[in-house]
């Protein structure tokens, strides 16, 4: 099979695996049956790529020890995907999950030190990166490997600085673009990346790194409290997220990977759903930076499983019994809709940021959802796409251009 390119002559739609069945505990027990069900579900509603999550400290339970039945799973995993026409992205490190961090003991107890800052537990990771990197990249329907999921959670129980934090994912990325320079080479961290001025993950992380930006956009970081789960703030946060990160990047056409998204209880309630992931989608869709879609999640989690946050029970497109949902009914038509009909890319009107996040991180909160400049955005967006435009970048007919820029407007 052919994987997915990092052109945009096509959106990508794909879901976050969560197994059905044991949630990640299932790779201390791997079954290719039940991950076969699982895919089966998932290619039944048209989607084209799965996110994978492999467990870092059951392949790496000592810093000198990569486990090559851990490896094998992994690629088992993959070879299921083939059957089902699936492509794979891999996240190496494992890391956060579900509000669970992932950790080796050699990085705890005693052994106490940061996965950011120590030059061992460096050294050890780079090893973990290559070492898996080369293993997956032997599959064909591999298309990419990202440093691990939402990294910047594992701060601040792991000190770090914002460059010590840059330092660390950029060698990290050469590590695994050296070892697959084949595969899209990915670094993954969550809004609070885009909107915490005090967070020592910057924007020019996500912007500068890897061979596109990821972002994750997720209505309980505040969006759902400004209007409900189906105003328009809450449905077009994707469009922000992406426009946003769009904005910042120093090569006008860089991709944007929309690589979680979700409908969280109690924000979006169940009855609301279906119309949320319409609403969403038909908004983000309409972002000419927009690489792909990736829904979080596959399926639910096991209500037999203790200690999760409330949210994180039900944001599967199926159940644990493989049953699909109303949104995810209504993902599969959009889908099928989108494919046959491919958007243009709009030529769209600008609103002027006085703020730029990549080169002024201390100034994040001015775009954070609620703020001054986000709610002029949201309320020009009720007319149609509206990009993003810095000060510094409003007069350059060029970059303008290159974005399907037409008006630049000024914030009342």
């Amino acid at each position: 099979m052919t994987p997915p390119s990092s052109s945009r002559d096509r959106l990508r739609f794909g879901a976050n695996y969560v197994p059905s069945a044991g949630w990640f505990y299932s790779w201390l027990d791997h079954s290719a049956d039940a991950v076969r069900r699982d895919f089966a579900d998932l290619a039944g509603i048209g989607l084209d790529h799965v996110r994978v999550f492999p467990i870092w400290p059951w392949i790496q339970p000592n810093r000198t020890l990569i486990r090559q039945k851990g490896i094998d799973d992994l690629l088992g995993l993959i070879d299921v995907a083939a059957e089902f026409d699936l492509a794979v992205s891999v996240d190496l490190l494992q890391g956060h999950l579900s509000s669970f961090d992932f950790l080796p003991s050699w990085v705890l107890t005693w052994h106490r030190r940061s996965v950011f800052e120590d030059g061992a537990v460096r050294d050890g990771i780079a090893a973990y990166v290559d070492r898996l990197t080369r293993e997956v990249a032997t599959r064909e329907n591999v298309f990419a490997v990202t440093l691990g999921n939402e990294v910047n959670n594992l701060w601040p129980a792991n000190p770090t600085t914002p460059e010590a934090s840059t330092r660390w994912a950029a060698e990290l990325v050469e590590v695994a673009r050296a070892a697959a320079p084949h595969l899209l080479t990915l670094h993954s961290l969550y809004d609070a990346t885009w909107y915490d001025p005090a967070h020592p993950f910057v924007p020019a992380d996500a912007t500068d790194l890897g061979s596109l930006t990821t972002v994750h956009s997720w209505v309980f970081n505040g969006v759902s409290a400004l209007d409900g789960p189906l105003g328009p703030a809450t449905v077009t946060h994707a469009d922000y997220l992406v426009e946003l990160a769009a904005a910042a990047s120093p090569d006008p056409a860089r991709p944007v990977w929309l690589q979680e998204v979700g409908a969280p209880r109690p924000d979006i309630g169940a009855e609301d759903a279906p119309a949320f992931v319409r609403g969403m989608l038909e908004a983000v869709t309409a972002n000419p930076a927009l690489w792909g879609v990736t829904w979080w999640c596959s399926h639910d989690l096991d209500r037999a499983l203790a200690d999760f946050p409330e949210r994180e029970y039900d944001l599967g497109l199926f159940t644990v019994d493989h049953e699909i949902k109303p949104e995810t009914q209504e993902l599969a038509k959009i889908i099928v809709e989108l494919r046959a009909d491919r958007r243009a890319a709009p030529e769209r009107p600008a609103l002027v940021c006085d703020v730029d996040p990549r080169t002024q991180p201390e100034r994040r909160a001015e775009v954070a959802p609620g703020s001054a400049f986000h709610r002029a955005w949201v309320r020009l967006r009720a007319s149609g796409p509206v990009a993003i435009v810095s000060a510094d970048r409003a007069a350059d007919s060029a970059y303008l251009a290159a974005r399907g820029i037409t008006t630049v407007l000024h914030p009342a």
